[in-house]
């Protein structure tokens, strides 16, 4: 391998380093000479979260909590820190011009730097803060140094009364350019928004497609919608088609830039809650942490493939894979959205969805709408398919009393250690191990801090076995409504592979 070649290897591991995204292949040519060796996982330095603005109701109280678990070899610098998302941080450019226009836009970062919603003061231990009414803004945050692997937001509102009452829950994505969203609805008594927040300096362009029973619905307006630079910008569905249908699958795609991207579906008579979106399109998905108590679970896929997808249906309980009567397959027809009632289907016992190819593979995403309660006394929430802990997931905001955390091992038994962090007014951090059987979910009573005081953190990391799936439930009655959210626990995607070499790096050919 020449120094080129080399080079270049040192520049992609750099930024891998730096951002957490990175790719490497080995050369095609039979032969050819590698000296990238096993990969070393190193945290990144570098991460963002968007939370978009959480409620239009005067009646909403939100609160935000964000934490970073302690991670190895992180060093002593770094910050992290949260800020509406029409403004720019103390680090922006100085003379208050964007970057990606050279107009200037009113803002010097520098001279008129914007106080920060919320700034954690150490990795391991959360910091909240909150707002009221429906003025609150989207959040722009972003987490350098020891503050950055793993970094975590949650987004919780209370909404007392109206469309949407109950409890509301999203964890702060990443900016990406192509989302997926099965279970929206243009249906009379739903108000669904994609709220779209870019954090860059220069605008993005987005495609918004919609996907029903028969395919795409016909929407000139969803096509090159531009998100200002440091702004979010709500998209109600209903405008976007004249068609109502109960059951839809929304394509958020970036022309240019990136955006974050998440759905609020706000019902008239079964309250409301963020959908995030699916886990990339696979053959095979894992939806976990249906509450025990569902009374109604509604599954909506889609496939963007051409091909049909025919899946086998089965639920995770405590004591193994069963095939819920009635629902033992169900049939995606390509590029047309199926959904499917599975009523009460985890009779009283904790469950996960697991949907895997009755044949051939198809790439299918997924979501469940889970409700709870009965009459007028319904509350509903949304699990999108996730994607594995993997290395280590955590969740933010828990109480100790009102949160539940399931893990799913699909496929093989594991070993998984859950830890609890200090509280946020204080507590001493404990950890806990647990063996979750092959094929089955676990609503685990989770380790609470010692001496606790204001809300903590669970992260969940597995020690041996087969892929485990998480997810995490918050419950908070309200005048006799079970108002629940649920967040799932993907990866946190706190380290990159950065493979080593056997030449010197550093002598760029010239």
């Amino acid at each position: 391998m020449n120094r080129t070649t080399l080079s270049l290897i040192a520049g992609t591991t750099a930024l891998a380093a730096v951002t957490g995204f990175a790719a490497l292949s080995a050369p095609d040519t039979p032969g050819a000479d590698t000296a990238a060796k096993a990969a070393a996982q190193l945290p990144v330095e570098r991460t963002s979260l968007l939370c978009p603005a959480p409620s239009t109701s005067d009646l909403a109280e939100t609160s935000y909590t964000s934490f970073t678990p302690v991670t190895k070899g992180t060093g002593s610098g770094g910050k992290a820190e949260l800020r509406a998302a029409t403004e720019k941080s103390a680090d922006a450019p100085a003379d208050g011009k964007d970057e990606g226009t050279g107009k200037d836009d009113g803002k010097s970062g520098k001279d008129n730097p914007a106080e920060p919603v919320l700034t954690p003061k150490e990795p391991g231990k959360p910091v909240t803060g909150d707002s009221s009414g429906g003025d609150a803004p989207a959040l722009v945050g972003t987490a350098d140094g020891r503050f950055a692997p793993g970094w975590t937001v949650q987004e919780t509102t209370e909404v007392a009364a109206g469309t949407g009452r109950g409890l509301q829950g999203v964890n702060c994505a990443a900016p990406d350019t192509d989302f997926w969203f099965p279970g929206v609805s243009t249906d009379a008594d739903r108000t669904d928004y994609v709220h779209l927040t870019n954090p860059d300096d220069s605008a993005a362009v987005v495609d918004i497609e919609l996907f029903g029973k028969d395919g795409a619905l016909k929407s000139a307006v969803g096509e090159g919608i531009t998100v200002p630079p440091h702004s979010s910008e709500p998209v109600l569905l209903s405008t976007l088609t004249d068609e109502r249908q109960t059951d839809l699958t929304v394509h958020v795609n970036v022309r240019s830039g990136r955006v974050g991207a998440a759905v609020q579906a706000l019902d008239d008579k079964l309250g409301g809650d963020w959908l995030a979106a699916s886990a990339d399109p696979s053959g095979s998905l894992v939806l976990p942490g249906i509450p025990k108590d569902a009374t109604s679970v509604r599954l909506v896929a889609f496939t963007p493939a051409d091909a049909d997808a025919d899946l086998k249906v089965r639920l995770a309980s405590p004591s193994g894979l069963i095939t819920p009567a009635g629902h033992e397959t169900v049939h995606v027809k390509g590029g047309m959205t199926t959904a499917v009632d599975l009523g009460d289907v985890t009779r009283g016992e904790a469950g996960s969805l697991v949907l895997t190819p009755t044949d051939r593979s198809v790439p299918v995403v997924a979501a469940l709408r889970v409700v709870r309660g009965k009459g007028d006394k319904q509350e509903t929430a949304f699990i999108p398919a996730s994607r594995p802990v993997g290395t280590r997931a955590t969740s933010a905001d828990n109480s100790g009393k009102d949160s539940t955390l399931s893990l799913t091992a699909p496929s093989a038994a594991a070993k998984v250690k859950v830890t609890a962090s200090a509280g946020s007014e204080g507590g001493a951090p404990v950890s806990k191990t647990y063996t979750i059987k092959a094929g089955t979910t676990q609503d685990i009573e989770p380790p609470v801090p010692g001496g606790l005081k204001g809300t903590y953190a669970l992260t969940v990391e597995p020690v041996s076995g087969g892929p485990v799936y998480g997810a995490r439930t918050l419950a908070a009655t309200e005048g006799g409504v079970p108002a629940f959210t649920v967040q799932t626990l993907p990866d946190d995607r706190g380290t990159v592979a950065v493979p080593e070499a056997d030449e010197d790096l550093s002598v760029l050919q010239k």
